[in-house]
């Protein structure tokens, strides 16, 4: 398993671009080391896009889905600091979705990674998984390739409204995330995607409102050794 844990927590955003530089210094110095540091939270990750949108895409890795909905994370989000507060009103095209991981392949992390959002037409949820699986599998031993992973929205833990969501226009919960680290060119990992998951390939699996975005990386928080 190449991911740290076995839930995720997948954001992405825009910012108003007269935030931008408040959001750096929120993100890097109270927003990722805050979320890390609750209990269960394994690894931060802030990517920028290259390629898509929006601008960022923000991932965290949890030892299970339970964190998602337990107590220290609901507690963190119903009592948001003062410059979480000035900070998430400059939100925009926000995506938040908090997954189980259903499929982690690969041997490590990488700088670059590919992402898809989208949905699955009801009642083809198990047959585009099974073909999904298999592609991943084979996309993780492309060459280039850190990691493949298949991660499926918890609806019911993406859905509780909290302080800080209701702060943030609406978001989008995507039921459906696919995530695939380069860890070598970024023609490799381009490659690999561009042949065998296409957005073609997928909506031939029945899937619906993808969205796909090249993402590199600018900011990885561990927790500190006193709250991990």
């Amino acid at each position: 398993m190449s991911l740290a844990g076995e839930g995720v927590a997948a954001i992405w955003n825009g910012i108003l671009p007269e935030a931008r530089a408040d959001y750096y210094e929120w993100h890097n110095r109270e927003h990722m080391p805050e979320r890390v540091a609750i209990s269960g939270f394994c690894r931060g990750r802030r990517y920028r896009a290259l390629e898509g949108r929006p601008e960022f895409f923000t991932l965290y890795e949890t030892r299970n889905t339970a964190v998602l909905s337990g107590a220290d994370y609901l507690a963190r989000l119903n009592a948001p600091t003062p410059w979480t507060r000035r900070a998430i009103v400059s939100f925009t095209d926000t995506a938040r979705s908090l997954c189980r991981v259903a499929l982690s392949l690969g041997p490590g992390e990488g700088g670059l990674i590919m992402t898809w959002r989208y949905d699955v037409v009801a009642g083809r949820e198990d047959e585009h998984r099974a073909m999904l699986e298999n592609t991943l599998d084979e996309i993780a031993k492309r060459e280039g390739i850190a990691g493949a992973h298949l991660c499926i929205a918890d609806r019911d833990a993406s859905g509780i409204q909290t302080e800080e969501k209701r702060g943030r226009t609406q978001s989008l919960v995507p039921g459906w995330v696919v995530l695939v680290e380069g860890g070598a060119e970024r023609a490799s990992l381009e490659n690999a995607c561009n042949d065998l998951i296409s957005n073609s390939f997928l909506e031939k699996l029945a899937a619906i409102r993808i969205e796909r975005g090249l993402y590199a990386l600018q900011n990885l928080r561990n927790p500190s050794p006193a709250s991990a």
